[in-house]
């Protein structure tokens, strides 16, 4: 497709998309209003050497209580070729690209997604939908970062030894990390989420692939089916937190990692201790104490709601890319990409440009 019919379609997708309402008060949810929002990703890898391929993500295909994607991604690889796959493993969706050697690798991705905000009452009796042992039993399972065994389930057994309930028990892990963890500024990017080494090492800081990372592995060894959720802001928060939204159009640094906790009665439920970690640092005047009363709400809030000014990507960890040379990747959130099958830095701008930006419609 050359450049020209690319914009054309592009636009013509945009102007027949309706226009959706915001959610006023986030206790609406979950009968909130939907938002819609297109994401523009602009990539460019810098020093080509041979083949190039570039794998960007898209919005989830699975339908949720707090997301639904058009199932539409336009995209467009000038010199080159792009196709919409998945991982054949987990289901992540993404977009695949690559080029000559001699071609610029430029590639441009256009995605439409519809989030509204979401609660899940723990006060109340709930009457979760019939999830299959089968998904049930995929959360509770290791992966390469998430041991279940050693230091992660005795550490786990010891929180929640008290706890009589699935919601006890992970709520109870989800003070946990609250109160024993901190957001470590000048870890890159998102972090990495290795769990062992954060118990072993009693350094318990990080960013969001970490900190949620390790609320997910303690409750999978705990025995209560867990998932990290890899995504992006779109937009800010509407709930006075600076900390937890974009401050523009421009979210090309504003991927953040999400759980989600199955409970029996009440199905799969939002956490998110690592924003409260966030809010403690980051939300002015900054370096808030964890009585502070924007911590305490926040703190309360996220063990069972979601803002939906973010968009999932996908739930997948040991993502074998389609046609890599370099070794399966821990989780799939930021763009990626190869060059004479070296992978290049995602998080180097110097080899690897790429811009993302966010609407809403």
């Amino acid at each position: 497709m050359n450049r020209r019919e690319f914009l054309r379609r592009a636009a013509a997708v945009s102007a027949g998309l309706p226009v959706i309402g915001r959610s006023p008060l986030y206790a609406s949810a979950p009968g909130a209003a939907w938002r819609t929002f297109e994401v523009t990703t602009d990539i460019e890898v810098l020093k080509p050497s041979g083949v190039t391929r570039v794998w960007l993500p898209v919005p989830s295909r699975t339908a949720t209580p707090y997301q639904k994607s058009a199932a539409l991604d336009i995209f467009d690889a000038p010199a080159g070729k792009a196709r919409l796959t998945s991982d054949a493993r987990t289901g992540a969706a993404l977009i695949f690209a690559e080029w000559p050697e001699g071609a610029r690798p430029a590639l441009t991705v256009i995605s439409r997604v519809s989030t509204r905000d979401y609660t899940v009452d723990l006060t109340a009796s709930g009457h979760a939908k019939p999830v299959s042992k089968t998904e049930l039993a995929h959360f509770l399972q290791p992966t390469s970062l998430l041991p279940t065994d050693g230091i992660v389930r005795h550490t786990a057994l010891s929180i929640t030894a008290n706890a009589k309930t699935d919601v006890a028990k992970a709520r109870a892990i989800y003070e946990w990390i609250v109160e024993n963890t901190h957001r470590e500024p000048t870890v890159r990017g998102c972090g990495i989420g290795d769990i062992r080494f954060m118990l072993e090492s009693n350094t318990l800081g990080g960013k969001c692939a970490d900190l949620n990372a390790l609320y997910v592995g303690l409750a999978r060894a705990a025995g209560i089916p867990a998932r990290d959720v890899y995504g992006i802001r779109v937009a800010r928060s509407e709930l006075g937190y600076k900390s937890l939204g974009t401050s523009s159009d421009v979210i090309s640094k504003a991927q953040h990692c999400r759980a989600e906790v199955h409970l029996t009665e009440y199905g799969w439920t939002p956490v998110d201790p690592a924003d409260v970690r966030k809010v403690m640092l980051e939300e002015p005047p900054g370096n808030l104490a964890i009585t502070d009363g924007k911590v305490t709400a926040a703190r309360a809030r996220l063990f069972g709601s979601w803002e939906m000014n973010w968009m999932a990507y996908n739930t997948a960890h040991d993502v074998a890319l389609p046609g890599a040379s370099g070794k399966p990747l821990p989780f799939l959130m930021y763009p990626q990409a190869e060059t004479d099958g070296a992978r290049v830095d995602s998080l180097d701008p110097d080899g690897f440009r790429y811009k993302i930006t966010s609407k809403e419609l």
